[in-house]
């Protein structure tokens, strides 16, 4: 693939920019089976194995991906939208080439998969796969995610039965069932779902007399959030970490 494609697909502008980059002399390249520094490359045209080619562009280090997978660890007061309507955007967390990526469909860049309230924090992934989009966000699937419930009012096995026997919210008249719930302390709730409802935590606490006073999502499927990511951090999925994020229950 020429390099100024290679740029294209990730992100870096259109092919005249990715090639003005280039000409520039701003991009350099790793060779293959090199332990060399990486190479000034000065014409568009020069082609290389696209995958997993690394590359610099304006002294900031890259990696070539055909698809990005993402962790972010939300912070509190952002919103998982393009165009937000009071709090920052989680987009404006991400470096600008992740946010153009090229795709089929009107969107550029990559997209959360799912959302979080704007006082949610936790895990969310990004990613500029549809399919992967489909497949995480469908309740057929059934992939659990984790939730770290504090909640105002003491909790009690009442409760926690409750919410595993199924609770009835206002707009669906099937029961909404947690898939694992255990009160981890007199106010720390840990609640696995299976499917993703408009506030849906906040309204099965509701159901049973408690209250969220805080909402923290600390795994998908078979991934934790990582220990070492910070608020408004975010990096690549590793391969692995990409198969066991889809795992089922």
């Amino acid at each position: 693939m020429q390099l100024q494609e290679i740029l294209y697909s990730q992100g870096f502008g259109t092919r005249r920019v990715c090639a003005g980059l280039i000409q520039q002399g701003l991009v350099q390249v790793y060779m293959p089976d090199s332990a060399l520094a990486p190479v000034t490359i000065a014409q568009a045209a020069t082609e290389f194995v696209a995958e997993g080619l690394r590359f610099k562009v304006q002294g900031v280090e890259w990696q070539y991906f055909e698809k990005a997978y993402l962790v972010l660890h939300k912070p509190a007061g952002t919103e998982c939208s393009q165009k937000p309507s009071t709090y920052p955007s989680i987009y404006t967390l991400l470096p600008s080439p992740l946010r153009l990526r090229p795709q089929k469909a009107a969107v550029q860049g990559v997209q959360a998969v799912g959302r979080l309230d704007q006082d949610t924090t936790g895990m969310l992934l990004l990613t500029d796969d549809g399919k992967f989009i489909h497949r995480m966000s469908s309740p057929k699937h059934h992939v659990p995610k984790v939730y770290e419930v504090t909640v105002k009012h003491s909790l009690d096995e009442r409760q926690v039965q409750k919410l595993l026997a199924g609770v009835v919210l206002d707009d669906d008249p099937a029961p909404v069932r947690a898939a694992a719930c255990e009160a981890v302390s007199e106010f720390h709730l840990r609640l696995t779902l299976t499917e993703g409802k408009y506030h849906q935590v906040k309204r099965m606490l509701a159901a049973v007399g408690n209250r969220v006073e805080g909402l923290h999502r600390s795994r998908i499927g078979g991934v934790a959030l990582p220990a070492d990511l910070a608020p408004g951090q975010w990096r690549w999925l590793s391969a692995e970490e990409l198969v066991a994020v889809q795992a089922k229950e």
